[in-house]
C-alpha cells in the first residue's frame, strides 16, 4: 500500500450520521450576524450598511452565543459557520492561521464558549474547512515571499517560476491560485507535509469539539486518497462527525461511503427557484449569481426532477443531504424570485417537508433580501420591526412539525398529483404518513388527496383537524399550502 495514496475499500453501504437526518441547520456568515460589543478598537462599518468586499461589520462568535435563544426558537439544532479562522478578509476564505479563530471573532476562547453553550442546548456546530488554498498571509506562503527559492516551504505550493508576484497584476503570479486569484495560493496536496498539516487541522478542531466539516471547493483537491484519509482521521475521533462537501454538480465520486457524508444540495435549490418562483424569476439576477440561469418549471417537471433527486444517491446519503434555498455564494432566494415573499414561503414549506436536511441561511426567516456577493451577506436586522413576521411564524411552525413528525424527517417521498401549478406528495413512514399540498397558482384550487389512509390529520399551518376518507379533494388557497400530519 502506498502511504501517500492509501488503498481504501469502499463501504458497501455509506454510513452517515443519524443526527443529521433529524437536524435543521442554520448557516451563519460570522461578520454579519451579531456584534457582542466585546471586541473593540476596530474600524467597522455601521451595522446594516451596504456590504462591501473589503470592509467589516464586526459580527463575532460572542454575539452568536448571545443569540442562541433566538436561533433555537427557529427550531434549529445545528449551526454551519462560514470560515472562522484568522484571515485578512471579512469572509475569511483567505486563511492566515488554521489553528486560531480570528481575534475579530473573539478568538479560540469565543469558539470554546459558543460550542459549550450550543452543546448544552443539544445543538451541533459545523465549521467551514478551506483546504484547497490558503492566503498570501499564510505563514508558509509568506516564507516563500521572503526567501524565494530558498524557502523551506517552496514545495507546499505550485510554483511556476521566480520571482513571485502576489500583488502586481501586470506581471505573472508564477504560482497556482484558486481560479487565478493570486490572493489564494493553492496548496500542493501531493506534498506529504501539506497533507499531514491539513489532516492535523481537521483532527485538531474535531478534538476541540466541533461536530463536522463543510468542505470548501473540495473537488479542486482532485485526489480521492486525500479525502479518504481525511474521513478516516475525522471519523476515528468522532464517528458521528458530519462531512459535507461543496459540490455543485454530480457528486457520486465523493458519496460512495469513503469520503463525504453528503454535499450542499444545489440540485435541490435550482428546481425550487424554477417552480416556486416561476411567476417572478429575476433572470439577470440569477445569471449573475452562483445558481446561473433558471427557467420556470411546472408542477409535473418539478415533481419529476425532485423524485430524481431523491434517487440520485444511496438513500442514507439522500437523508443527510444539505438542502438549501440559497447561501453566501448565491443571491438570496427572495431576491432571485423578484421579492416574491409567497414564493419563498412556498419553497420553505417544501424544504421543511422534503427528504434531506434543511438549512436556513441566516436572515431568510425574517425576509432579509440580497443579490449576489457581497449583497447576499448583509448584516442581520435585529430591529424586529423590520422582520417579516409571517415568514418567521411559518418557519417556526414547519420546523416544530418536522421535529415532531418522523414521516417528515425519515419518510419516503412519493408524488401523488402534479399538474399545472398544483403539487401533492406524501412522506410515508411506518409511524404514519404526512401529506403536503402546494398551490403555486394565483387562484384557490381543490387538490386531490387520493389513495391515502383514511383518518384525522392536523394541518400544521392552521392547527385545524382535517378528516380524510381516502379520496378527498381539499381546498388550498392561492399561493398556499396544506401540511397534514397524523393526529396522535
Amino acid at each position: 500500500m502506498n502511504a501517500l495514496h492509501p488503498d481504501h475499500t469502499l463501504d458497501p453501504r455509506p454510513v452517515t450520521p443519524q443526527w443529521v437526518t433529524d437536524a435543521v441547520f442554520y448557516q451563519i456568515f460570522p461578520d454579519r450576524f451579531a456584534r457582542s460589543g466585546r471586541v473593540r478598537g476596530l474600524n467597522l462599518q455601521e451595522w446594516g450598511d451596504t456590504p462591501h468586499f473589503n470592509r467589516y461589520m464586526g459580527g463575532d462568535l460572542w454575539g452568536v452565543a448571545a443569540k442562541l435563544d433566538y436561533i433555537q426558537s427557529l427550531g434549529v439544532n445545528a449551526i454551519y459557520f462560514c470560515p472562522v479562522f484568522q484571515s485578512a478578509s471579512n469572509h475569511r476564505y483567505h486563511t492566515h492561521d488554521y489553528y486560531q479563530v480570528d481575534p475579530m471573532l473573539g478568538g479560540n476562547e469565543a469558539l470554546r464558549h459558543l460550542i459549550d453553550e450550543a452543546h448544552a442546548r443539544g445543538m451541533r456546530v459545523v465549521l467551514d474547512g478551506v483546504f484547497n488554498h490558503a492566503s498570501r498571509g499564510f505563514f508558509q506562503f509568506n516564507d516563500l515571499l521572503e526567501q524565494g527559492e530558498a524557502s523551506a516551504y517552496r514545495d507546499w505550493f505550485h510554483v511556476d517560476g521566480w520571482p513571485l508576484h502576489p500583488y502586481d497584476d501586470a506581471r505573472p503570479a508564477n504560482y497556482a491560485a484558486w481560479w487565478g486569484n493570486r490572493a489564494l495560493p493553492k496548496f500542493n496536496t501531493d506534498n506529504r507535509a501539506v497533507r499531514a498539516f491539513l489532516w492535523d487541522v481537521a483532527e485538531h478542531w474535531i478534538r476541540f469539539g466541533v461536530d463536522g466539516w463543510r468542505l470548501d471547493v473540495p473537488n479542486e483537491i482532485d485526489d480521492d486518497s486525500f479525502w479518504q484519509e481525511f474521513r478516516r482521521r475525522v471519523k476515528a475521533i468522532n464517528p458521528d462527525a458530519y462531512i459535507v462537501g461543496e459540490i455543485w454538480g454530480d457528486a457520486h465520486r465523493w458519496l460512495q461511503g469513503d469520503q463525504f457524508d453528503a454535499v450542499m444540495n444545489y440540485h435541490f435549490t435550482r428546481p425550487c427557484l424554477a417552480f416556486f418562483g416561476a411567476h417572478t424569476l429575476d433572470h439577470p439576477m440569477n445569471e449573475r449569481s452562483g445558481t446561473g440561469r433558471v427557467d420556470a418549471m411546472d408542477a409535473a417537471a418539478f415533481a419529476q426532477r425532485m423524485t430524481e433527486v431523491t434517487r440520485m444517491y444511496h438513500p442514507d446519503v439522500v437523508r443527510v443531504q444539505l438542502n438549501l434555498l440559497d447561501s453566501h455564494d448565491t443571491a438570496r432566494f427572495l431576491t432571485a424570485v423578484g421579492g416574491d415573499h409567497s414564493a419563498f414561503r412556498l419553497a420553505t414549506v417544501f424544504q421543511m417537508t422534503y427528504v434531506g436536511t434543511p438549512c436556513i441561511y441566516y436572515g431568510d426567516e425574517v425576509g432579509l433580501p440580497g443579490g449576489p456577493d457581497p449583497d447576499c451577506r448583509r448584516a442581520f436586522p435585529w430591529d424586529e420591526g423590520a422582520w417579516n413576521q409571517e415568514t418567521l411564524a411559518l418557519t417556526r411552525k414547519l420546523t416544530a412539525a418536522r421535529h415532531a413528525t418522523p414521516a417528515l424527517q425519515r419518510g419516503d417521498f412519493h408524488v401523488t398529483h402534479a399538474q399545472g401549478e398544483q403539487l401533492v406528495y406524501a412522506r410515508r413512514h411506518a409511524s404514519g404518513t404526512a401529506l403536503i399540498g402546494l398551490n403555486t397558482g394565483r387562484e384557490d384550487a381543490h387538490l386531490p388527496f387520493t389513495g391515502v389512509t383514511p383518518g384525522d390529520y392536523r394541518d400544521v399551518l392552521t392547527g385545524r383537524t382535517v378528516h380524510l376518507t381516502g379520496d378527498t379533494p381539499l381546498s388550498v388557497p392561492a399561493r398556499g399550502a396544506l401540511v397534514l400530519v397524523p393526529l396522535g
